[in-house]
């Protein structure tokens, strides 16, 4: 990376532009929505790599019925014997959403080929099977974005232990987090090794370079912006309506509802 990749970027910018993406990306939601375009972001990365940071950024001012985000669990063992994609598929978008993979079916391709969760025979399959996958959706008019999030073995070595100190953050770890550690150079043969077989023209893999999370955010927004042909759409006209007279209404006694006990007042 180049000295102005690794410097932070000051706050007070960063908030400034981060305002301004957030303003367009619901544009872009208003456009998917009105052409009943069909999005899927994929979000994949070493663990600690700013992935959740910047789904969540993308999401906070997204209408949850257009713009979810799909964080899949350790799959069942009914889902262990289907076909790999399966349960992935049940989470793609239909006309007018946006669906964001914390994660997706590249697990195969990473922990769970690294950690032995998964035969060879299987992860080869995985290799030969989902660029295929992929040109299916992208044939059907899917719109395809794939982002990985790099982070430098000391960078993510220093998040963790922010996370191991952090009580509002420590759920955030587990030990398959701290075993990447002892596995980098796995996790490294194995990324490499994906993004060769799936790195592919219908749908290419994007790098977003992340010590620096403020960066990685706002360079990952803009490429998306950057990448999708939406145009503002007219929102429609509304106004608001003045109150009409009161009809005799009158509200019941308070104590005869239970309310919630006034904890501001200690504060």
């Amino acid at each position: 990376m180049t000295k102005e990749q690794t410097a932070k970027v000051p706050r007070k910018a960063y908030e400034k532009e981060l305002l301004r993406l957030q303003t367009e990306l619901v544009k872009l939601q208003e456009w998917v929505r009105a052409e009943g375009a069909r999005l899927v972001v994929v979000f994949e990365g070493r663990d600690a790599a700013g992935k959740g940071g910047t789904i969540k950024r993308v999401a906070e001012h997204l209408n949850p019925r257009v713009a979810r985000i799909a964080a899949l669990p350790k799959p069942t063992e009914r889902e262990r014997t289907q076909w790999y994609f399966q349960r992935y598929v049940e989470h793609l978008p239909a006309a007018g959403e946006i669906v964001l993979f914390d994660r997706s079916w590249y697990n195969r391709a990473g922990v769970e080929h690294v950690m032995g969760f998964c035969s060879k025979e299987e992860y080869q399959l995985f290799l030969r099977q989902c660029p295929i996958f992929e040109r299916m959706l992208t044939e059907d008019g899917i719109l395809l974005r794939k982002y990985w999030f790099s982070v430098s073995d000391t960078e993510q070595q220093e998040r963790f232990r922010r996370r191991l100190e952090d009580p509002l953050r420590h759920w955030k770890l587990s030990p398959m987090d701290l075993e990447s550690i002892s596995r980098w150079e796995a996790y490294s043969r194995a990324k490499d090794e994906m993004m060769v077989h799936t790195d592919i023209t219908e749908a290419p893999w994007y790098v977003v370079e992340s010590d620096d999370k403020r960066r990685a955010r706002l360079n990952m927004i803009a490429h998306l912006l950057d990448s999708v042909p939406y145009h503002d759409v007219p929102p429609p006209v509304l106004e608001l309506p003045d109150r009409p007279p009161s009809t005799g209404y009158q509200r019941p006694p308070r104590d005869l509802q239970t309310y919630v006990p006034d904890h501001a007042a200690r504060l």
